[in-house]
């Protein structure tokens, strides 16, 4: 596993790249939390959203109680743009466009995405072929829900490789990691534009010479590519 990576910082938040397969929160080992405090020389540092284990990328970081509320309020209206990278080892049921639905709790921890849209969990995503039994997604939720991006891309039959909770056991554990990585993050904050993106650093199927093209070719700028979409 690799180390926390500091990324940006200044005296209202910071940004970090989390490893792959560190927990968020201290549980037998100290998680993400506590080691980037740690990093810092902060005694108080805010989480202002979270990411799986598996997941590697941005984690943004306040610095104060006033802006973790402040982007407290910017995540829960959406005012902050995250895009995702994923890989599965199936072709999806259609290329681009959305997935919606409510999600439901299952069992030992896992959701399930119904047909009801009470309060829909928001998905919208792009994909492409990469090598040989290999499809890239790049993927932009517009909420916030448990396992949102995990349980999407299962409902269209493209479970993300190395994901032990939703993907075939059997290929999931032959994976040296989730292959999810938050990407991405866009935001406005005291009337300053950020857009901050970091590719992965780990896993044989992110580093692989047809993903890191897509990456500089295609996805350097992932908004673009949902710029015109409703």
């Amino acid at each position: 596993m690799q180390a926390i990576k500091l990324l940006y910082e200044n005296d209202l938040f910071a940004l970090v790249d989390k490893p792959a397969g560190m927990n968020f929160h201290s549980e037998e080992a100290a998680g993400l939390v506590v080691l980037t405090k740690k990093m810092l020389g902060l005694e108080e540092l805010y989480p202002v959203h979270r990411l799986d284990k598996m997941t590697s990328g941005l984690v943004l970081f306040a610095k104060t109680k006033e802006a973790a509320q402040r982007f407290g309020t910017m995540f829960e209206e959406r005012q902050v743009e995250k895009y995702y990278l994923a890989i599965s080892l199936r072709k999806p049921k259609k290329k681009q466009g959305w997935i919606k639905g409510d999600m439901k709790s299952a069992r030992r921890g896992d959701w399930m995405l119904l047909n009801t849209m009470q309060n829909p969990a928001v998905t919208q995503f792009h994909s492409k072929a990469m090598r040989e039994g290999e499809r890239g997604f790049l993927v932009k939720p517009h909420t916030g829900k448990t396992h949102q991006i995990r349980v999407a891309l299962k409902s269209l039959g493209s479970p993300i490789a190395g994901d032990l909770r939703y993907a075939r056991s059997e290929e999931a554990k032959k994976e040296e990691r989730g292959y999810l990585h938050a990407y991405a993050l866009r935001f406005v904050f005291d009337g300053e534009a950020y857009a901050f993106v970091s590719a992965p650093k780990e896993g044989e199927r992110f580093l692989s010479e047809a993903f890191r093209d897509t990456l500089s070719q295609e996805w350097s700028r992932p908004w673009d590519l949902f710029r015109s979409a409703k």
